[in-house]
């Protein structure tokens, strides 16, 4: 399949258009407000909480370090915002037995969402059994209740038909997001990587029993950035699919 050619037609479909305030709630309702700053401290993470309920609408997640899990889920416990932390991150180089440590510490301190690094390097060193078996065991220790996003590092990748391949094991190996970037390399997101990843879910919808979901990260500054991708997804996809349940945008300064 030719994926940079078929990117590139839904790509070039996309155009400005202007916002309004249903628009920003839409886009707002999708964001994952995020701090991954090696700087962080406890007074940053609870002014990004604070952030969070002056927007237009309530954000999807608030995503943050591991050591700030239970400060975010202490402060949004019954409400619809959901409490995200990374893994293997940013690197997607550590050793599988510290990977479940983290992801298992997270959870028992209130994570309901767990973004981990896809082992990237080893998997374009010919990897590709290890990437999904890193997958697959991170999936078995979220279980059920906790989702699973997978940060392809679609920068360092590339390639459109290694990003897809790359996504196809990630969704065979049990995960319920795909995500392009950890914002931490000079390539984050592009419209082009995305219209790849939502041709791959599009094309796996049928045959799975549970959907796939989307997150674009790295780069998003920006409403009207935010927007572009959303409408690349309600082009590919269709404007029912696009929901918090499927379709995320990892951002910092957004809003």
């Amino acid at each position: 399949m030719q994926w940079r050619e078929l990117a590139a037609g839904y790509v070039q479909t996309i155009k400005p258009i202007p916002l309004d305030m249903a628009s920003k709630e839409r886009i707002v309702s999708l964001i994952d407000l995020t701090s991954l700053n090696a700087t962080d401290n406890e007074a940053d993470i609870a002014a990004l909480c604070e952030r969070a309920t002056q927007l237009v609408s309530p954000v999807a997640a608030i995503c943050i370090y591991p050591r700030f899990v239970k400060l975010v889920a202490d402060t949004f416990a019954g409400t619809s915002v959901k409490t995200a932390t990374v893994a293997n991150f940013p690197g997607g180089d550590q050793s599988l037995e510290n990977v479940l440590i983290e992801i298992n510490a997270a959870l028992q301190d209130g994570a309901e969402e767990i973004d981990v690094v896809f082992p990237y390097e080893r998997y374009l060193a010919g990897e590709r059994q290890h990437a999904q078996n890193f997958i697959s065991t991170c999936k078995t220790a979220c279980g059920v209740s906790a989702i699973l996003k997978v940060i392809l590092e679609t920068g360092a990748l590339k390639d459109p038909a290694i990003i897809a391949d790359a996504a196809f094991d990630a969704i065979a190996a049990g995960a319920d997001f795909v995500k392009t970037s950890t914002g931490k390399l000079p390539e984050g997101a592009t419209l082009e990587a995305a219209a790849v990843l939502l041709l791959v879910i599009k094309h796996v919808s049928t045959s799975l029993q549970h959907p796939v979901g989307l997150k674009i990260s790295g780069g998003i500054r920006t409403l009207e950035q935010a927007a572009e991708y959303i409408e690349l997804a309600d082009v590919i996809m269709g404007r029912d699919w696009v929901s918090p349940e499927t379709f995320r945008i990892g951002a910092s300064k957004i809003v």
